[in-house]
């Protein structure tokens, strides 16, 4: 019988790492019958099956205002302790609501309960799991370890106490072996591994539709050019001045290089350097997010927003040289649709993809005469270029399809909860 499967996060809208592996949890649990609910500060979710509460959101005043006072000090003061707690329990009573509301059998954290950008609301979890000892399955995307900006704080007995807590209703999932190791030196808490997945036992259409067939022609590129797509935001550990870097290499005018996604909340200084070593370099940059959209819609002007998934078929090479990634779920999109992919080699795909047997254009912090051949070779030559993705889409439906998802998820849901 299925269970009534309730997603906990601050947010549970666009494209962010959350949003979009929840959703595909969501998926996989709905093939065994499992409903899922979903409490969160911002959401796009249906209202019939989601209860959107304001102050969850880590953008809420009141979040960011104990944040201010809390990272970058060693100390607090007895108002923000009192404020958070006064949050805390808001949150929590809240949180009871949502289980009865939507009658919820399990709980699944998303992310609250690793990094601690919403201190209240990781609170609120933590008291809510260990008074009801509800089953529960934290999934933990990134920990507060692993950004500098939550080295210097004055919560290290919130932190011990609740990033993530050790309670025995709890199973732990982590999205790669580093995290996995750290989680238990820190903590001395076991965790499952389950990497991010893609949908691979359903390939994408062989072409685009007639809605995205024209992207093209609106960001102004001719048939004969060479799109170079980097599917992330504007963000300095994305590493997109490589991708200049290698552009200029190539030195072929046909070859334009595309961003898909703003700066966001981090500032434009890393974009208006990126348009200055473009223009140095003589490369062809150009920025997409005003055509790109979470949905398909027309913008103020009538003109069409394309979804990133309209954009993937147009492309003829994906750039990924990231400084530092999570997981790197661009990686497995772009092999979804099958475009080669420049990847630089940073410390989970080491560790957690090189050893799958891709065949992908790396390089190693640098553009090298090596990579700039291979990129040219499977720019020009279609027989090796199909070769090389048709092994890649292989190798991630062994390793990061639905289906290895949907295994594991069974197993920890029979263990919490008795199914057969």
């Amino acid at each position: 019988m299925g269970k009534n499967i309730g997603f906990i996060s601050t947010r549970f809208a666009g494209s962010d790492g959350v949003s979009l592996e929840s959703a595909k949890w969501a998926e996989v649990l709905w093939d065994d019958k499992h409903i899922s609910y979903w409490y969160s500060g911002r959401n796009d979710r249906h209202p019939n099956i989601s209860m959107c509460v304001p102050e969850a959101y880590f953008g809420h005043p009141e979040s960011l205002w104990i944040n201010e006072r809390v990272w970058g000090h060693s100390s607090r003061s007895p108002l923000v302790s009192s404020r958070i707690r006064e949050m805390s329990d808001y949150l929590k009573g809240t949180l009871y609501d949502f289980v009865e509301r939507f009658k919820i059998d399990m709980v699944v954290p998303q992310n609250i309960l690793a990094i601690p950008m919403h201190i209240p609301l990781g609170i609120a979890m933590t008291e809510f799991l260990a008074e009801t000892q509800i089953p529960a399955i934290s999934h933990h995307h990134d920990f507060y370890w692993e950004r500098t900006r939550f080295s210097v704080g004055s919560i290290p007995d919130i932190l011990d106490s609740s990033f993530p807590p050790r309670i025995p209703n709890m199973r732990h999932v982590v999205i790669n072996q580093a995290a996995q190791e750290q989680l238990s030196l820190r903590k001395g808490v076991p965790s499952t591994y389950i990497p991010n997945v893609f949908d691979f036992d359903n390939p994408p259409p062989a072409a685009s539709d007639e809605y995205s067939a024209d992207f093209r022609e609106e960001i102004g590129l001719t048939p004969e050019d060479i799109l170079v797509l980097q599917p992330t935001r504007v963000v300095p550990r994305k590493g997109i001045e490589h991708s200049i870097k290698l552009l200029a290499r190539l030195d072929d005018p046909r070859v334009k290089l595309v961003v898909s996604h703003e700066a966001g909340d981090e500032g434009t200084e890393y974009r208006d350097r990126l348009l200055d070593l473009a223009a140095e370099e003589d490369v062809d940059l150009r920025f997409a997010d005003a055509r790109i959209g979470e949905v398909r819609q027309f913008d103020i002007e009538g003109k069409k927003i394309y979804t990133l998934w309209d954009i993937y078929p147009h492309a003829d090479l994906v750039t990924y040289p990231s400084l530092y990634e999570g997981f790197g779920n661009a990686l497995l999109e772009a092999i979804y649709f099958r475009v080669p992919t420049v990847i630089n080699r940073y410390s989970i795909y080491i560790q957690d993809i090189e050893p799958k047997g891709f065949k992908l254009l790396e390089m190693d912090g640098f553009v090298t005469s090596r990579l700039v051949d291979e990129v040219r070779r499977v720019i020009e030559d279609k027989p090796y270029r199909q070769k090389m993705m048709n092994h890649n889409y292989k190798i991630a439906r062994q390793f990061y399809s639905h289906t290895v998802l949907r295994r594991q998820l069974r197993t920890m849901i029979n263990q919490l909860t008795g199914l057969t």
